[in-house]
């Protein structure tokens, strides 16, 4: 499994990590993104700087909150903006949680390849939904049907995590995004999930990341 994730962050893949309130998304994100290559261009995009990229080429954007008047805010869609414009190799956003996920997802399927960022979802399916209902949060009146076309077309991995009765926090899911079906409806295939085997002695969960037997559809390309 770790293979095959810095396998698809050197070919550039589109990744989300998603999970709930304190499931490791950030921590998960920040080992992710240390798999990039060092002599990519790297902007970050954070509500507070908790990111901890080590490459040479990583400029940091952080967001800013209002005045007592209510002027001078900078929210996470304006640095975005301002982003597109300073030549990224990769775009990493700490959060996604407004309108900017619609801006991501025009960027991801216009060359802006290899971004990654993080969202509230519980599970592959339930992210794609997410990430519709923050695209429809945008000022931009666009058909549902076109939105989803737009999310399924830009991700191609998810991963998900969670945090256990035990307290630890495992990656749960790999998965790959495929187009829409005839219904319209988000299609995701499971790589690898978590299967867990029981409790050890002193009731921790114990598992193993196990593949399913799906292979991707870029594995000619991945080989």
């Amino acid at each position: 499994a770790v293979d095959f994730i810095k396998a698809c962050v050197v070919m550039k893949k589109n990744i989300i990590v998603a999970g709930g309130t304190g499931s490791g998304k950030t921590s998960l994100l920040n080992a992710i993104s240390s798999l990039i290559p060092n002599h990519e261009r790297i902007i970050v995009i954070e509500d507070s700087a908790e990111l901890q990229l080590q490459q040479e080429h990583v400029l940091r954007m952080e967001t800013r909150a209002p005045d007592r008047y209510g002027r001078g805010e900078v929210t996470i869609r304006d640095l975005f903006r301002s982003s597109l414009r300073l030549r990224p190799d990769r775009i990493v956003i700490g959060e996604v949680r407004g309108g900017e996920a619609f801006d991501l997802m025009q960027a991801m399927n216009t060359g802006h390849s290899g971004s990654m960022c993080t969202v509230h979802a519980n599970s592959p399916v339930d992210t794609c939904s997410r990430l519709e209902s923050l695209c429809l949060m945008s000022t931009v009146e666009i058909p549902l049907m076109a939105v989803r076309s737009q999310v399924a077309a830009a991700l191609n991995i998810i991963i998900c995590c969670a945090r256990f009765p035990d307290g630890s926090r495992r990656l749960t899911h790999i998965s790959e995004v495929l187009p829409l079906n005839e219904k319209g409806d988000y299609r995701v295939q499971d790589l690898f999930v978590f299967c867990v085997t029981g409790r050890d002695g002193q009731g921790r969960v114990l598992g193993v990341h196990a593949p399913t037997g799906i292979l991707p559809s870029f594995l000619p390309k991945l080989k």
